[in-house]
This record gives structure tokens, C-alpha cells and sequence, in this order.
């Protein structure tokens, strides 16, 4: 979201407003640049925290297969919500379609593993 509102002209919209708001009208173009490094800073910073979450989840998880159903499933309803909720987007069928194999997918792998590991417990006891 940040790395779009980075780039895309509703920021310039909104630094139109902030600017005159404040009575910066004069300096418009530095009100913008302002705002969009602030966006890009905001990019950088909650990608570190995703990373940061998505390692310790890993760590502390008990499989890297759920971690990674979670953070796939998370990361593609977060974006289709934000997309619509804040650049009025409305996401094919066809990408409904993608991101519902993708999360079907993931969940196959999870039950594939936790039946792995069910039957690698059972034959040890």
C-alpha cells in the first residue's frame, strides 16, 4: 500500500490538500516530496516488520509449511482489502480465482505435512 501511495496520484491529491491546508500552496512540490518520502519510509518500515514477524513466526512455529499458509493467505486478503478500501480497486475474477488455488494449495501442503508428521509419531511410539 505505501509503495503504491509512494507513486500514485492520489498522493498527489492529498499533498494538494495538506499543502493548502497549511498554507503551503507556494510550496507545493516540496509538500509532495515530503509526503511521498514519508510513504516510502512507511513502505520500508512495515516490509522490516513483516520480515521481522514472518522470521520469529518461523522460529516459534511448528511448521515452516503453516507459517508460510498463514503469511500467503494473510499477505493476499490484506492486499485485495486495501486495494479496495483505499484505492476504490476491484479485483478480477480471474485473481479471486489465483489467490483461492494459492491459499487451497497451501492448505493441501499443511495437511499433507501434518499427516507426515502424525505417521512419523506414530511408527516412533
Amino acid at each position: 500500500m505505501f509503495a503504491k501511495l509512494t507513486t500514485t496520484e492520489l498522493t498527489s491529491s492529498l499533498a494538494a490538500f495538506i499543502a493548502h491546508a497549511l498554507g503551503l500552496t507556494s510550496r507545493l512540490s516540496a509538500v509532495e516530496l515530503v509526503i511521498r518520502c514519508m510513504f516510502f519510509g512507511l513502505n520500508l518500515a512495515f516490509n522490516g516488520v513483516m520480515w521481522s514477524l514472518y522470521t520469529s513466526a518461523l522460529a516459534k512455529g511448528n511448521s515452516s509449511t503453516q507459517v508460510s499458509i498463514m503469511n500467503t493467505s494473510t499477505n493476499f486478503m490484506i492486499t485485495a482489502f486495501l486495494g479496495f478500501a483505499i484505492f476504490s480497486e476491484s479485483l478480477p475474477p480471474m485473481w479471486w480465482a489465483g489467490a483461492g488455488l494459492l491459499v487451497a494449495g497451501n492448505v493441501i501442503l499443511g495437511r499433507a505435512e501434518k499427516a507426515s508428521a502424525d505417521k512419523e509419531r506414530a511408527t516412533a511410539n
